[in-house]
């Protein structure tokens, strides 16, 4: 990953690293999937109920002798509006790190706003039926790479299958990625997922995906591969991790990926 106007080696202490993740999480931020996995599905939280998730992934990729680290910490709230309607508002934490054989360089702050909404419209006999409008807000600075400069749209169709202990889900989408760094703007996404109930506890996570790449010039999408496991805790609070492996050299090498989920 490039930084645009990026400045070179900026050192951050452990120490506010620390506070500014647990600042964020206090923060909404837009939730896409029952982390870790990406790809989302169509369960809504229903009328009054509300879902508090927090998040953290560090990702690492190597090309042309260089690398890249990407460090994220999240929090996101969805909110049922009624039974088959969820709002998703939020604000991600970002810091990324370039570094080859002659120079360091590195950004962090606060990445772009997003609102999204999904509204489940179809459920008979296991199988069900979303979509998924949203927008994101330019509040990243997309001079240091951390925004797009401009207000984006999506729209997600969203198909989940459940039979016992079985769960499978696929997901549709497109991004319209209005931004001022010369990317790509018509953004497609496919991916499928699957999860199985290995214990009442304890679920088995796996999905694979492949989105268009925003660079202009790439002649390959990111395609990953992604497992996991989440554990119920409670009925309130369940804890996950999962790693997510690059297909190709367009996506990162490998991410790790961790959350904690409060139901209220």
């Amino acid at each position: 990953m490039k930084f645009p106007h990026s400045s070179t080696v900026t050192h951050i202490h452990p120490l506010s690293v620390c506070v500014v993740f647990c600042t964020i999480l206090s923060c909404p931020i837009a939730a896409s999937a029952a982390h870790p996995l990406i790809t989302d599905d169509t369960g809504t939280m229903g009328t009054g109920k509300a879902q508090l998730e927090m998040t953290g992934e560090y990702g690492h990729d190597k090309e042309d002798g260089g690398s890249t680290t990407t460090t994220e910490g999240a929090a996101s709230l969805s909110y049922g509006l009624s039974d088959s309607l969820d709002l998703v508002v939020g604000l991600p934490f970002q810091y990324f790190r370039e570094k080859d054989a002659k120079t360091t360089m590195s950004e962090h702050g606060f990445s772009d706003a997003s609102i999204e909404v999904k509204w489940g419209f179809y459920e008979n006999n296991g199988l069900s039926f979303a979509l998924k409008p949203g927008l994101t807000l330019p509040t990243g600075e997309d001079e240091k790479g951390l925004g797009t400069g401009k207000v984006s749209s999506s729209l997600f169709s969203i198909i989940s299958k459940e039979k016992d202990p079985w769960a499978f889900h696929l997901n549709l989408g497109y991004i319209r990625n209005e931004n001022t760094l010369g990317e790509e703007e018509d953004i497609w996404h496919a991916s499928i997922a699957s999860t199985l109930g290995v214990t009442e506890e304890l679920t088995a996570v796996a999905n694979i995906g492949l989105e268009s790449n925003t660079d202009e010039l790439a002649g390959t999408d990111p395609a990953f591969f992604l497992a996991g496991l989440i554990y119920a805790l409670s009925e309130e609070f369940d804890i996950d991790c999962g790693i997510k492996y690059g297909i190709n050299d367009s996506e990162p090498d490998y991410t790790v990926l961790a959350g904690i989920i409060w139901k209220f």
